[in-house]
């Protein structure tokens, strides 16, 4: 069966006014909206002892909000494309950077926990929703271009999770309460706001789907497809192994001895390391993404096996090592535009892979722990590491093949069709 493009994109109407200062707003309108799409995450983290104090609550609450982060990432993103379809791109865009706006500023003034609680959830909903269609408005407005945008906001995304942990606190001690210092990053999806404006007032709402073309992609479709599947595993194997380090790292180096100072400021390096990683991955070549794959699995095998037999005498190599593998992440963002042939495609597959991948990855800091627990020792959870890497090494090189999710699913719905009229 031959595959081709849909004829009818509306996407066309985008790429044909994107002029040189649109484009300018538009990469400025991903760097922005990057950045700050952690800070509802982070800033929580670094400010968890006073909240627990002034609401008074336990470590329990502090472990639900710990974990809410990723259940708000994996459920509320799968909303995204329903939300992008009814409304356009833009305008969802809009309405998650106004709602995560509104919710930094109004959970700062929360009086209990619960309601702090509730308004984390409206916080993080919006930010779900903005990190599910980022990578279908990069292949929407630059799908020539998709490595290099995709580095623009991941680059910012690693930007804004290494500042909003790190300043939280010095701005929460300047303005007196841990509210200031949640409520201030409020003003990153306000400003993110701002270079997505003009792209509403040119864009039309949705048209009707044509009784011509393929109909739109649902979760029934992707679960029929490989590479969707292929990029899932690969997501949230690499997501684990990223959430392990940055939450148990700092707990292992001080059981072998190092100080917490020292140990946080490993972890701090680990992540600063992605930062210039972040940068680069994405923009490598399409057929090199194998060899890049390879390299970076080969810094975390070499990272794990240091961590397994000399955990003190090379600890500041193996957290280079930790956060140079860790550039995976911007590949795998990369590759969700790059396996997919329409912007649509690409908005339904980003919240496939996010909402299954987020619940793969926030299993993974449970499960080391579990198994220390289990085990009193470090063998068993460093295992873990490694079937992680096992599963995103194998995933993340069938991903890598020059593949198309609208492909498969078109040629899955004739293969049911067809089997539907033999029966």
């Amino acid at each position: 069966m031959k595959r081709r493009t849909p004829t009818h994109d509306p996407s066309n109407q985008h790429r044909t006014e994107a002029r040189p200062h649109h484009r300018v707003l538009l990469v400025i309108a991903l760097a922005v909206t990057g950045f700050g799409l952690r800070a509802a995450v982070t800033s929580v983290g670094s400010v968890l002892d006073n909240i627990q104090h002034d609401l008074h609550t336990n470590s329990i609450v502090g472990g639900v909000l710990t974990t809410l982060p990723v259940l708000c990432f994996a459920l509320l993103g799968a909303c995204a494309p329903a939300l992008s379809a009814k409304l356009g791109a833009h305008r969802a865009t809009v309405l998650a950077l106004a709602v995560s706006c509104i919710g930094f500023v109004s959970r700062s003034f929360a009086p209990d926990i619960i309601v702090f609680l509730v308004l984390s959830v409206v916080t993080l909903s919006g930010a779900a929703v903005a990190n599910v269609l980022l990578p279908s408005l990069v292949k929407l407005h630059f799908p020539d271009r998709i490595g290099h945008m995709t580095a623009v906001y991941a680059t910012a995304l690693s930007l804004g999770t290494a500042i909003s942990a790190g300043l939280t606190v010095p701005i929460a001690d300047a303005g007196g309460s841990w509210r200031v210092g949640l409520a201030v990053w409020a003003v990153f999806p306000a400003l993110a706001i701002l270079p997505w404006l003009p792209t509403i007032r040119r864009e039309s709402r949705p048209a009707p789907v044509i009784s011509t073309e393929p109909r739109k992609l649902g979760r029934r479709d992707l679960v029929r497809s490989q590479t969707a599947w292929m990029l899932t595993l690969f997501f949230g194997s690499l997501s684990a192994i990223a959430y392990i380090g940055f939450g148990w790292m700092a707990p292992y180096m001080g059981a072998h001895g190092i100080s917490a100072a020292t140990a946080g400021a490993m972890v701090a390096v680990m992540t600063g390391v992605s930062i210039p990683v972040a940068m680069g991955i994405p923009i490598i070549p399409r057929a090199r993404h194998r060899t890049v794959i390879v390299a970076l699995v080969a810094c975390l095998a070499a990272s794990f096996v240091g961590l397994g037999i000399a955990p003190v005498g090379g600890a500041w190599v193996w957290m280079v090592l930790f956060g140079v593998g860790t550039g995976l992440f911007p590949l795998s963002l990369t590759m969700i535009g790059m396996r997919a042939r329409t912007h649509q495609t690409t908005a339904a597959t980003s919240a496939f892979v996010q909402a299954i991948g987020y619940l793969i990855a926030g299993t993974g800091p449970l499960l080391f722990g579990a198994l220390y627990s289990a085990t009193g020792g470090w063998t068993a959870p460093l295992s873990l590491l490694w079937v992680a890497l096992a599963i995103t090494t194998i995933t993340g090189w069938l991903a890598a093949r020059h593949r198309f999710v609208d492909d498969e699913t078109v040629e899955a719905r004739r293969r049911a069709v067809e089997a539907t009229q033999t029966n």
